[in-house]
């Protein structure tokens, strides 16, 4: 049911009560940071049949690609391995370092205790290749993630099931967005973007770009606006219009910054006012160039936002692809997708053996 305008206008302030309406329309012109391919934008009503969604031919499956991806990260280990074991028995000291290795290639402390006590048990005063140590590796970092590979699931008979997305700047938070409402449309799924990340004027922009993209409608004000008054009138029209799907993007926020954060509970606290479960998911999206502060920012993240999943983008530009095997370590949260590229299909969901392979080097 609407809510009068004199509610909204008490809920969320002046700013929001004098804000322009709310739109679905794209915009008239292409950013000059559009991903490539992109057709002149246009209105696009609720319901409309999924388009086409074109991408670069893929070359190579998804293992091929994710294996290139963490090419740096697996050349780093192999390296490190290969001076350590090099015509040396597996003794305490050979452990040492190799444990050490582990660690330092932000693999966590749990999961080089795994690959130590495996070589320990089986290898122990022994000489050992490396190609034994990365399967070791591999078999250490499944185990570890093994429990944490969950599909993210719809949930049909909610009209709409809300889908919250935080992270602080530049982890990938509006593109994850874009490449979920194409796998949700290929589904045959009615989505609605809200473009929450009121605070850039591009990251509006590119949002009703892979509005334009994916057939999805696209909820936007100025930016400025108030973002928490801005889900709340999206959620109200996704329920009243029938939508299956409503993705919610919020502006990047340092989890040191209480302000903003606060602002982010204020998002949440708003969604409930209309749908007391809503947030149904809420996705917490790490870059993984940042190693180890990904798993701060896990910890922010989780308190103010009650975060159920992961998303852990850009693993083709890093040479700290291990520390998923450490954020599971603190934060066993469901790992939904990784990436490792820009194009829709560089976003998959989660294999834990696959992962581990391709992170040890194996084939």
């Amino acid at each position: 049911m609407t809510k009068p305008k004199t509610f909204l206008s008490g809920l969320f302030g002046k700013r929001h009560a004098d804000a322009p309406a709310t739109t679905a329309e794209t915009p008239s012109e292409i950013p000059a940071d559009a991903p490539a391919g992109i057709a002149p934008p246009a209105k696009i009503p609720v319901g409309a049949p999924a388009p086409e969604i074109e991408d670069q031919p893929l070359k190579q499956g998804f293992f091929a690609r994710l294996a290139g991806g963490l090419s740096k990260t697996t050349q780093r280990l192999s390296d490190g391995v290969a001076a350590i074991v090099t015509k040396r028995k597996l003794d305490d000291e050979t452990l040492d370092d190799l444990e050490e290795l582990l660690i330092g290639a932000d693999l966590g402390v749990k999961a080089a205790a795994r690959v130590r006590d495996t070589l320990a048990r089986d290898r122990f005063n022994r000489e050992v290749s490396d190609a034994e140590v990365r399967a070791a590796l591999a078999e250490a970092v499944a185990e570890g993630l093994a429990g944490l590979e969950r599909p993210l699931t719809i949930d049909r008979t909610r009209r709409p099931h809300v889908i919250l997305t935080v992270g602080v700047n530049g982890a990938g938070k509006t593109t994850t967005i874009g490449k979920l409402a194409g796998k949700f449309r290929k589904e045959g799924l009615n989505v609605m973007l809200a473009a929450g990340d009121t605070f850039r004027a591009a990251a509006v922009e590119q949002l009703k770009i892979w509005g334009e993209r994916t057939g999805s409608a696209v909820i936007a004000k100025e930016a400025g606006a108030d973002a928490a008054g801005l889900a709340f009138e999206a959620l109200e029209r996704a329920r009243k219009e029938g939508v299956d799907v409503l993705l919610i993007d919020t502006a990047g926020r340092l989890q040191n910054r209480r302000e903003l954060m606060d602002e982010l509970a204020k998002i949440v606290r708003v969604l409930k006012k209309l749908d007391p479960s809503a947030p149904h998911d809420t996705l917490l999206v790490l870059d993984a160039t940042v190693g180890q502060n990904a798993i701060s920012q896990a910890a922010a993240f989780r308190e103010i936002a009650g975060v159920t999943g992961i998303v852990m983008t850009k693993l083709d530009g890093t040479a700290r692809g291990g520390v998923l095997a450490a954020l599971a370590e603190k934060h066993p949260l469901p790992i939904h997708f990784i990436g490792v590229g820009e194009g829709v299909d560089d976003l998959q969901p989660f294999d834990a053996a696959g992962f581990a392979r391709a992170l040890a080097g194996l084939s």
